[in-house]
């Protein structure tokens, strides 16, 4: 029997309450040397759900797992289908004013890094550089038989001329990019090979189920070792690809601070969660700071289309 992998957290005791004034985050990027970790929570406001808030995609959506996908054709036809017509709304995302504070942040010193788990590309949109992408990214994608890389948007052509007239009507669209269709909108929905092996396409992503590469997340512990503290930004830290790296910083004593709406998986490590939306507490923590946010950067744009 395949085990399926965690997709829920139930809090098994109390939790230390939210707070509703940012100024312990204040005080740590303040000091310089903030790493940041961001979960789905922090793209919501640019139209991309998260996964476990409220209306979150998971009360209506299992997503593909590692499993499911290379066990047979009819799951990656539905994957794919699905992930084609999501991709057309990832690409018309833009930052939004969580985004744009990190990426401020980051300008003006206050950062030693940042750690998504997202795949929508907002953070370097936004003008974050050296942005480590945790579970990778839908802008590319990899083929399982040769390893060959290619830009998703070359696959995004093929399909357009393998599938003409796909244009169905998504009841939702998730934080993976997959929309959520029935069998029959997917069809007969042609789903086409490797360029260069005629191998076996996977979004270049890190499916629910599959492994992070081990040397990314070793880089990832080396800059929490690095770190003066973590800012966990919109993550319920849920699975373990995120929380273990808020265990290393509160076993290491280092400061650990949390900005989500909902209780946290991380909360028992943490020094303070701010329950905020993530917009509007990052751009007080900026105006505190005299950190300029503004309305965007020269690298603002969308987030998969640049």
């Amino acid at each position: 029997m395949r085990m399926r992998p965690t997709l829920s957290w139930t809090p098994s005791g109390e939790l230390p309450p939210g707070i509703t004034d940012p100024e312990p985050v204040v005080e740590a990027l303040g000091a310089g040397g903030v790493l940041v970790l961001s979960g789905a929570g922090i793209s919501t406001e640019s139209g991309i759900p998260d996964y476990r808030g409220e209306g979150g995609s998971l009360s209506r959506h299992t997503p593909m797992t590692y499993q499911d996908f290379t066990g047979g054709a009819p799951a990656r036809r539905r994957y794919w289908a699905r992930s084609h017509l999501g991709w057309r709304t990832f690409g018309r995302a833009r930052p939004n004013a969580g985004h744009r504070a990190v990426a401020a942040f980051g300008r003006h010193g206050l950062l030693s890094g940042v750690i998504t788990q997202n795949v929508d590309g907002l953070h370097q949109a936004a003008g974050s550089e050296d942005v480590v992408e945790l579970h990778g990214s839908l802008d590319r994608v990899v083929c399982l038989s040769c390893g060959d890389v290619s830009p998703r948007r070359v696959l995004a052509a093929r399909l357009e001329e393998a599938n003409p007239g796909f244009d169905p009507v998504a009841a939702g669209i998730n934080p993976d990019g997959d929309a959520d269709l029935t069998d029959d909108q997917v069809g007969d929905f042609r789903v086409l090979p490797c360029t260069v092996c005629g191998g076996v396409l996977k979004p270049d992503v890190v499916f629910f189920g599959e492994s992070v590469p081990p040397g990314r997340v070793e880089h990832c512990r080396t800059l929490v070792r690095e770190a003066a503290a973590l800012l966990v930004l919109g993550s319920s830290l849920t699975v373990m690809s995120g929380l273990r790296f808020v265990r290393q910083a509160a076993e290491a004593g280092k400061p650990v601070l949390v900005v989500n709406l909902d209780p946290t998986r991380g909360d028992v490590h943490a020094l303070a969660r701010v329950a905020l939306p993530l917009g509007p507490a990052l751009t007080t923590v900026a105006d505190r700071l005299g950190v300029p946010v503004g309305e965007g950067t020269p690298a603002d744009g969308a987030g998969l289309s640049r």
